[in-house]
């Protein structure tokens, strides 16, 4: 069982930035696909940004690509999203996923991620 819990989210303007952290549970987290997800009030939860295993691969939403960066630390058993020129319609709970198998590319945006995080809150105001 692989235990995610994030942080970094708050209520900041737009236009500024915020850095979400995700730390892993477990001795193999490199060996883990990371990626973030986000559910804003009344809609569907939506995928952000993914990464593979080695760091080699990230795949990112259209709405989100030049302002949001994923990387992750495995030393640390971290994933961060580092969120920059955000927006209001970026408001959202931001959740962290996991999965054990080892995807690239597109595959990460439409994996179905084993674990889950609790997930942050992040407000942007106008």
């Amino acid at each position: 069982q692989v235990q995610l819990v994030e942080s970094g989210g708050g209520l900041v303007q737009a236009g500024d930035s915020l850095r979400l952290s995700c730390v892993a549970s477990g001795r193999t987290f490199r060996m883990y696909s990371m990626g973030w997800f986000r559910q804003a009030p009344g809609k569907e939860r939506e995928f952000v940004a993914a990464i593979s295993w080695g760091a080699g691969s990230t795949v990112y939403a259209d709405f989100v690509k030049g302002r949001f960066t994923i990387s992750r630390d495995n030393a640390k058993n971290t994933v961060y999203l580092q969120m920059n020129s955000l927006k209001p319609e970026d408001t959202a709970v931001y959740y962290c996923a996991a999965d054990r198998r080892y995807y690239t590319g597109t595959y990460l945006r439409d994996l179905k991620y084993e674990y889950w995080g609790q997930g942050t809150q992040v407000t942007v105001s106008s």
